[in-house]
């Protein structure tokens, strides 16, 4: 789950970390007046979930209030990439005299988290990590030992700042592996992190995202979540208890468990493939799990073909198969089915696809369904 910056930045003010002055508006007026509350120049900055807003015209600075509310009246109300703004942050302005990245992730290569910082703040890291690696500082934090503050302070004298800076950092870093920790976060960011030109520093951004699996034990984090930047299909399937992403194919991908999922995503797109979606009706499912599955992958605008694949474990095939004849004998479908389906009672779901009187496409590999499938949506 995501949040915006402003929300971000609250976690983080709690936390002890030194943020930068600022206000949130949903307003030009509001916005105005924000400007005026913080005195002097600031900055109106565009809250969404997507990255690129500065390119896109989302950030703008201010000198007056009236100027601020001018700028939110541009902003507010702008599509970035698939948002649309309802709501700009106004900002002081800050002096700069370096701007660093400061982060926390988990890191699943060495099966813990890593606190990682750059003197090379302002961009995306991952472009730093491509086009510069020896600019990225790293640190490999054990769960169960923590962030030391020896560990913190390495990386702060490490970024190349005045003493007082480095020290300013560490305390900052310490912080924010606290707040990361304490919220279930997947991550935790800060960029940019800015050294001011008599060596204080001050955080001018804030992104943190959380683990959705971790959400029932922070209540006050999930009523952050912005229901209009979420994806509807996502929502709609969460609500039905299905895992659901959308990948913006053409081929819908329905099975049972993630990992299947995922090698039949794999699958699909080795074969020529675009997977529309990952959809995980999981390990169990009746009949009217299958059927909801099946309603929300028909509401893919680009869809051309979908692709059933269920291994029979917990998960029984005739089970599968009367949701699927249940759903298409209730709706109509305007792109073939491809069913790919071995494990418990598969004998008895084939006869109940078999006797449906539908026309269903049945593959007894993956690899061929797969195939199937990829020339269908080809020639659609």
């Amino acid at each position: 789950m995501k949040i915006h910056e402003y929300q971000a930045r609250l976690l983080f003010e709690e936390a002890g970390i030194p943020v930068a002055r600022a206000i949130v508006a949903d307003t030009p007026e509001a916005a105005r007046r924000a400007a005026e509350q913080i005195g002097g120049p600031v900055a109106v900055k565009a809250q969404v979930h997507v990255g690129g807003r500065g390119k896109a015209g989302g950030v703008k600075l201010a000198t007056t209030p009236a100027d601020a509310g001018n700028a939110a009246s541009q902003i507010l109300g702008m599509r970035i990439k698939q948002s649309v703004v309802c709501k700009v942050l106004v900002m002081e302005k800050v002096e700069i005299a370096r701007e660093l990245y400061l982060g926390v992730v988990f890191d699943r290569d060495h099966r813990g988290h890593s606190v990682i910082a750059s003197a090379a703040g302002g961009v995306d890291i991952e472009e730093v990590s491509a086009k510069t690696p020896e600019k990225i500082l790293k640190q490999f934090v054990h769960p169960l030992v923590g962030l030391s503050a020896h560990q913190a302070r390495q990386i702060g004298f490490g970024l190349g700042v005045p003493p007082k800076s480095a020290l300013e950092i560490a305390k900052t870093l310490l912080a924010l592996y606290t707040v990361y920790q304490r919220t279930d976060a997947s991550l935790a960011e800060i960029n940019p992190y800015v050294v001011r030109p008599d060596s204080t520093t001050v955080a001018i951004d804030a992104k943190m995202n959380f683990d959705d699996n971790a959400l029932f034990r922070h209540k006050s984090i999930e009523d952050m979540r912005d229901m209009g930047e979420e994806e509807p299909l996502e929502i709609e399937a969460k609500n039905a208890d299905l895992a659901y992403v959308h990948l913006g194919g053409d081929i819908g991908i329905i099975g049972n468990g993630a990992g299947l999922v995922m090698t039949t995503l794999d699958v699909v797109t080795a074969a020529g493939g675009r997977p529309a979606n990952f959809l995980d009706i999981g390990g169990s499912s009746s009949p009217e799990k299958v059927r909801r599955a099946l309603e929300i992958v028909l509401k893919e605008k680009s869809l051309k073909a979908i692709f059933l694949n269920v291994f029979g474990g917990i998960t029984r095939c005739d089970d599968v198969a009367t949701g699927l004849v249940q759903v298409l004998k209730a709706v109509q479908v305007r792109v073939p089915i491809i069913i790919r389906m071995t494990g418990t009672n598969v004998e008895l779901g084939m006869k109940i696809l078999n006797e449906s009187g539908l026309n269903l496409k049945t593959y007894p590999t993956m690899q061929e369904a797969a195939l199937v499938a990829a020339d269908i949506a080809r020639s659609a």
